[in-house]
C-alpha cells in the first residue's frame, strides 16, 4: 500500500438501472481512514458502491481517483486502479483452499516476488491465516472467513477498498472483530469506504461519515457532530 494514499472522489453522479434512476447528484470522496456510509434500505448505497467500482454505468457526474479519471472505468480496470471491493458476505470461494483464494485475488500480478511481497502483507496483517492456507476456505469460522476476503482484495494491491456491509450474517460476538479487521488495513495506510447497516457500531470506527436517503445525500460531516444529533438518526435510518 502506497503511503500517500490517492482520494477517489464521486462528484454529482446520477445513475440507476434501465430507466429508473436510483441517485440523484450525489457527491462522495474517500477521507483518510474510514469513511462510512449510511441509509435506509432502498436509499441507494449499494448503488453508489457499484458506480464507484464500475459495476454500475454513471449516466452524469464524475469519478476520479488522485488524477485519473474513472468515471466509465470498467470493474477490471477500477481493480488495476488500486481500488478493491469487498462484497457483503466477504464472497470468499468456499470449495478453493485459503492459498488458492489468495491467488485468485492476486490475478493481476505477473511478477512472481511481487505476488509473494503481497501474500507476506496478508499474513503479516491476518497472522490466524499462516496455518489454515492449505484448508477449504468454507470450513473456516466467520471472522476468518472475512480475514480469507480481506487478504483476498490486499492482493490487488489495492489502497483503497470498498466494503458493503462486512459484519452482515456475522454473530454479535463476531461484529466488533470484523470491525478490528478493517482498522487493520487502516493501520496499514488504507481508506476504506464502508457502507454498514449497524449503524451505532460502525459509528465507533468511523472517520467520516455520509447519510443517504431516496438518492440524495442528506449529511456528511465528522461522526462526532451524527452521534450528537439523534434526531437525524431517527429521521434518516429509523433508528
Amino acid at each position: 500500500m502506497n503511503s500517500e494514499t490517492p482520494t477517489l472522489r464521486a462528484t454529482d453522479i446520477v445513475a440507476g438501472y434501465g430507466d429508473h434512476e436510483v441517485l440523484h447528484g450525489v457527491s462522495i470522496e474517500s477521507h483518510e481512514g474510514i469513511t462510512c456510509l449510511f441509509g435506509p434500505n432502498g436509499s441507494g448505497k449499494s448503488t453508489l458502491l457499484k458506480t464507484l467500482n464500475g459495476t454500475v454505468p454513471v449516466w452524469s457526474g464524475s469519478i476520479t481517483y488522485g488524477d485519473v479519471d474513472l468515471t466509465d472505468a470498467t470493474p477490471e480496470e477500477t481493480v488495476k486502479a488500486d481500488i478493491a471491493t469487498v462484497p457483503q458476505g466477504g464472497g470468499v470461494l468456499s470449495s478453493l483452499t485459503v492459498e488458492e483464494n489468495l491467488r485468485i485475488g492476486g490475478f493481476t500480478v505477473d511478477d512472481e516476488s511481487v505476488y509473494q511481497d503481497r501474500r507476506t502483507e496478508v499474513l503479516d496483517a491476518f497472522p490466524a491465516l499462516q496455518e489454515k492456507l492449505d484448508e477449504r476456505a468454507g470450513s473456516l469460522s466467520g471472522g476468518q472467513q472475512m480475514m480469507v476476503s480481506l487478504g483476498r482484495a490486499m492482493m490487488t494491491g489495492a489502497d483503497t477498498f470498498l466494503m458493503d456491509e462486512p459484519s452482515a450474517g456475522l454473530s454479535p460476538a463476531l461484529v466488533e472483530d470484523a470491525f478490528d479487521l478493517v482498522e487493520r488495513l487502516v493501520d496499514r495506510g488504507a481508506r476504506v469506504i464502508l457502507i454498514e447497516q449497524n449503524v451505532r457500531a460502525a459509528l465507533r470506527i468511523a472517520d467520516y461519515v455520509y447519510i443517504l436517503a431516496e438518492g440524495n445525500m442528506q449529511f456528511h460531516g465528522e461522526p462526532e457532530s451524527l452521534a450528537e444529533e439523534d434526531d437525524l438518526i431517527e429521521t434518516y435510518l429509523g433508528l
